[in-house]
């Protein structure tokens, strides 16, 4: 499949599909007659001495610094190499092809006023498998993700490194070896390439797509221990949900009644409490919450991909330039902030439900912490801790990092969204995510296999699935192999194709 790039149109699907997927892409011939009419005005700029911040004037601090000829073109060679400064470890490469692959829909609108030589370049890249280089970290979210759009940048230069066939080369053979002509940078290209929040972006419309699908299962997850407890149907009803209003918490009750249909406990077969506790009565209105705060987020994500996010920003209609700052990335930081928190909270009910499985005062009938032999056996006792732990970082992790703005450049840049720490820090909440659902999909399973009814058709589907993975806990055995392998289970979304599979779309 090749997505055809218009500067608009691109969602979070299709930025998956190019990003992880390696999907081809194109850019559609009206783009690419839109750059080629900003370019001729801006050159037309140019040759006219017109004053444009960075064009012909330094940045930041040094906006009042006008450059003359000579120095325009090199000044681009020398804004990559200042910005070209972040740090640590590599990206992943999804990353660093998400954020090509926004930078192209940003230039495909025509306001960049940059060559196509430069668009084009990254459109080759994407399709031919060249993946720059990046330090995870580095961005402050303004102006723009610059010191990683910059390593990007180093490869239009030939220079950097990059990923071609598995291997990390110097930049220029990596191109080399892809048949990518190198094609420098002239007045305004470099700036032009880096001066947006695309890196946080991509990372963003990634990490939404997973937790969308760690949400399904949680929702999986909860319906099996659900099933386990037996819990009284009656909260999951649609129409109870449907006269409060929230879209989340319809979606939620649904799909949860979807996965239990069929079971004993839906029809009636099992003996339940007039009431249950929060962490099970109130699932749907927590993991609809989260489901609507995705949606939120999913919604400012995608008018970002789709946006043009640069400055100066070129109007070849109206033959002028604006300087403005709509590389600031709070459009994106502070949803996504949201995003990350509704996955900790979703978390801890998670883990308050894998409590119940475990506490005899609150099983229903189960076994102590889950095991045949209490006492010379602790069963799932310690299962617990390991979920405890994860959920306290999770925890610290959720605090906001658009509020945590350090000024730089001299108070020039003095608000700044600090949105890639929230797209770092997401990813690090959701990989937690993973191993506590995990956990509780293990008790589900466990507490599952000491009850004699029938279970939904999803949750039926769920169990076996699990069990390929995992075997039931008869007696005492170290834990830490089984709860990596249900974490990298629920990563792997394997529960969940495989029970949507059974009984149709949880969405």
């Amino acid at each position: 499949m090749t997505i055809i790039i218009t500067g608009s149109g691109l969602t979070i699907e299709k930025v998956v599909d190019v990003a992880r997927n390696r999907a081809k892409v194109e850019l559609h011939a009206d783009a690419l007659s839109r750059i080629v009419a900003c370019r001729a005005m801006l050159e037309k700029k140019i040759d006219a001495h017109e004053i444009m911040y960075g064009v012909n004037t330094g940045i930041g601090e040094f906006s009042e610094v006008v450059l003359d000829d000579d120095q325009v073109e090199d000044f681009q060679k020398y804004l990559i190499y200042n910005h070209a400064a972040g740090i640590g470890d590599a990206m992943p490469e999804d990353y660093v092809r998400g954020a090509m692959l926004g930078r192209i829909n940003v230039h495909a609108h025509g306001n960049s006023g940059i060559r196509p030589e430069i668009t084009m370049t990254l459109v080759e890249m994407l399709n031919k498998g060249v993946t720059p280089y990046v330090c995870r970290k580095g961005s402050v979210g303004a102006s723009g993700d610059l010191a990683p759009m910059s390593q990007i940048a180093l490869l239009l230069m030939g220079e950097g490194k990059a990923y071609y066939n598995g291997n990390m080369l110097e930049g220029k053979e990596a191109m080399d070896k892809a048949g990518i002509p190198i094609p420098g940078l002239k007045a305004r290209d470099g700036l032009g390439t880096i001066n947006g929040s695309n890196v946080l972006t991509a990372m963003s419309a990634l990490f939404l797509f997973d937790a969308n699908n760690w949400l399904k299962q949680a929702e999986i997850a909860a319906a099996m221990s659900l099933e386990a407890l037996k819990a009284n149907m009656g909260p999951y009803t649609a129409r109870l949900h449907e006269v409060r209003g929230f879209k989340g918490a319809v979606r939620s009750a649904c799909a949860i009644g979807k996965l239990v249909a069929n079971g004993d406990l839906k029809t009636g077969k099992v003996d339940h409490k007039v009431q249950d506790a929060y962490s099970m009565r109130s699932s749907p209105q927590v993991i609809g919450t989260a489901h609507d705060a995705l949606a939120y987020a999913r919604s400012q994500v995608e008018i970002e991909l789709n946006g043009v996010g640069d400055n100066p920003i070129f109007f070849p209609e109206e033959n002028i330039q604006l300087s403005g700052a709509n590389f600031q990335g709070t459009p994106v930081s502070l949803p996504m902030d949201m995003a990350g928190i509704a996955i900790t909270m979703v978390s801890v009910m998670s883990e308050r439900r894998m409590n119940r499985l475990n506490n005899p005062a609150l099983s229903v009938g189960l076994p102590p912490f889950l095991t045949k032999g209490a006492g010379m056996f602790s069963g799932m006792m310690l299962s617990q801790y390991t979920a405890d732990m994860q959920i306290v970082e999770q925890r610290i992790l959720s605090a906001p990092a658009c509020i945590q703005s350090i000024p730089a450049a001299a108070d020039q840049e003095d608000f700044v969204s600090m949105g890639m720490n929230t797209a770092i820090k997401n990813f690090q909440i959701l990989d937690n995510a993973y191993g506590i659902l995990g956990i509780e999909f293990m008790a589900a399973a466990q507490a599952l296999d000491f009850r004699e009814y029938k279970f939904g058709d999803g949750v039926t589907k769920a169990k076996e699935i699990i069990r390929k993975h995992v075997d039931f806990l008869e007696i005492d055995r170290p834990l830490y192999k089984d709860h990596n392998t249900m974490k990298d289970l629920v990563s792997s979304c394997e529960i969940l194709t495989e029970v949507e599979k059974e009984i149709g779309s949880l969405e």
